[in-house]
């Protein structure tokens, strides 16, 4: 049968745009489809822009520690809906190179909402086209829980279209966009409470890092409330908002904000016209080819719930585009050392197993840490310091992991993520030398374990 594409994909996001554009440079004939902004959730919602506003909020410090190197200023004033503005022109510039990316690439855009009528076929605007493949790369959504009050919280999507910045913030939520947010909110002047419902938040990351931060957190004046959680938000009459608590403590507000987790976006998408089938966490299943149930459809990125980052969705994306149109070139993405930073202020970045990991794997470990306060800071008032902590096996020498808490993280685990994927041991750290004087030479000079 002679079908209208090759490869049909729902949703540009990262995986979407990088699978669509290396399947038409291998000679696919492909369309995207997308009801909203191209570049998806990264570009328009998530990490960009939420690293805009990191960026801004660290000003605050820049202006304070100034001082300490013989500099004088006036006061410093912060205009929000400059940022905003600032930020939107920098997105929308971006929605104007993935559209380029696309078309360029030879990719047919299809912009609307787009919903599957049967296994080879898509309907988009009333119109309708077969494929011979079908690729799902819809993304996730910010999910608030479903409490009395819900309609007055926002979520990541609301927050970086807010005309003013509020006065007071209550964060809810203990993943890494709560604990950015919070820094966010709060580095930028607003009155900032982190509220998790457990007994730390970062759960999944090392030990030494959540605690670490915690303390950092705390010294930066941020209000950190654990085992907390909001049962009710009601409006009051002059636009104010009253959290109740579970513990039935009220907390008043001009702005709730919920990151307590996102859901696959599959609404309207037609998925019951076809055979795909959902796990039992509401993702799309798929096989390790990113196969669905439905073999004519794929799926990658967010909505398969696997790693929820953009290069993982980049990864997918460029294997489902070579094992179907450039077979030669396959190779599966490997999830294992997949490199992270979370934009905490300060910053985290981490790679491999974390020592709790380690330990429940069956290695035998040694753990090399050091804190420190940064060069940067020695003329200045600012007590904080870095963490950065290896993960060793004591039998092997090998890196298992390596952890950082503090300015530039992501920037510094990204070269030492290579490290780790070469199979790079404590050895080879050891007779590195540093590059001196910067922080990230202290990765190649703590020689004494610490504990094993």
């Amino acid at each position: 049968m002679a079908y209208d594409f090759d490869l049909y994909v729902i949703g540009a996001g990262s995986g979407g745009v990088r699978a669509a554009r290396f399947a038409a440079g291998f000679g696919a004939k492909v369309a995207v489809a997308e009801s909203r902004y191209l570049g998806g959730t990264c570009v328009n919602v998530g990490c960009v822009p939420k690293k805009l506003l990191v960026y801004g909020a660290h000003f605050a410090e820049d202006f304070e520690q100034a001082s300490g190197f013989g500099w004088s200023q006036g006061e410093a004033n912060f205009d929000w809906a400059t940022l905003i503005a600032n930020k939107d022109r920098e997105i929308n510039r971006l929605n104007g190179i993935y559209r380029n990316l696309l078309v360029n690439s030879g990719v047919t855009l299809h912009e609307g909402h787009a919903s599957m009528t049967g296994p080879h076929e898509v309907e988009i605007n009333g119109e309708r086209f077969s494929a011979k493949h079908i690729l799902i790369a819809t993304g996730g959504w910010p999910q608030i829980p479903d409490i009395p009050g819900r309609e007055h919280a926002i979520g990541s999507n609301e927050a970086f279209f807010l005309k003013e910045l509020p006065k007071r913030v209550l964060v809810v939520g203990g993943g890494y966009i709560a604990v950015e947010f919070a820094g966010i909110f709060h580095g930028l002047g607003a009155n900032t409470s982190l509220l998790y419902r457990g007994d730390l938040f970062l759960r999944g990351f090392d030990g030494a890092v959540r605690t670490h931060l915690k303390e950092e957190l705390t010294k930066r004046g941020l209000d950190l409330q654990f085992n907390a959680d909001i049962e009710r938000i009601d409006k009051q009459a002059d636009g104010s908002l009253q959290a109740t608590l579970k513990d039935g403590r009220v907390l008043e507000a001009d702005c709730v904000f919920y990151a307590t987790g996102r859901r696959p976006m599959l609404d309207n998408l037609g998925l019951e016209s076809t055979g795909v089938k959902l796990d039992k966490r509401g993702f799309v299943e798929v096989d390790d080819l990113y196969q669905t149930a439905e073999s004519s459809i794929l799926a990658i990125g967010d909505v398969i719930g696997r790693v929820q980052l953009t290069p993982v969705a980049l990864a997918e994306g460029m294997a489902v585009a070579r094992r179907l149109f450039k077979p030669e070139q396959y190779r599966p993405v490997d999830y294992a050392m997949i490199p992270t930073a979370v934009f905490s202020l300060p910053n985290i970045g981490t790679v491999g197993l974390t020592e709790e990991e380690a330990k429940e794997k069956g290695h035998t470990v040694q753990i090399f840490e050091s804190r420190f306060r940064p060069m940067k800071l020695t003329l200045t008032e600012c007590q904080e310091k870095t963490l950065m902590k290896l993960v060793v096996d004591a039998d092997t020498d090998k890196v298992l992991g390596c952890h950082m808490v503090g300015p530039d993280a992501g920037e510094i685990v990204q070269g030492l993520a290579i490290a780790l994927k070469a199979g790079a041991t404590k050895r080879h750290f050891d007779e590195t030398i540093g590059v001196h004087p910067t922080a990230a030479e202290e990765f190649v000079t703590m020689r004494t374990p610490v504990a094993g």
